[in-house]
């Protein structure tokens, strides 16, 4: 199973972006899938995560900017990214909970993708 990330790049302060990470390999399942960044001398943390039913939870410091969705036919999340703030700046990780069809059930990340919003 292997998750493929794209969609980052640069934007300007109040600009957009939009991350997509698709899921693939031997899947049966995909469940909860989400997205974490990693800041410059940060630890890793949560932005959002939407459930295989359409769920989702949103960190408050980007809650109103960000949206969350997936293709449950394509095993992809996506991240719509509004009104971009140069905090938002850091490498954008997917994650998603597989069942696979060995019927083994893992965690999985993606490569990130770098976001980088200048004021």
């Amino acid at each position: 199973v292997q998750l493929q990330a794209s969609g980052g790049g640069l934007a300007h302060a109040g600009g957009s972006l939009r991350l997509s990470c698709a899921a693939s390999g031997s899947i049966f399942s995909v469940n909860t899938m989400g997205w974490y960044r990693q800041a410059p001398g940060n630890l890793r943390e949560l932005v959002a995560t939407i459930t295989k039913t359409g769920n989702t939870n949103i960190v408050d410091s980007v809650k109103g900017r960000f949206t969350i969705s997936r293709d449950n036919a394509k095993n992809t999340v996506y991240l719509q990214m509004n009104g971009l703030k140069p905090e938002d700046t850091a490498v954008y990780y997917c994650n998603a909970n597989v069942l696979a069809r060995s019927w083994r059930s893992a965690e999985y990340w993606g490569q990130g993708t770098e976001v980088t919003v200048s004021s």
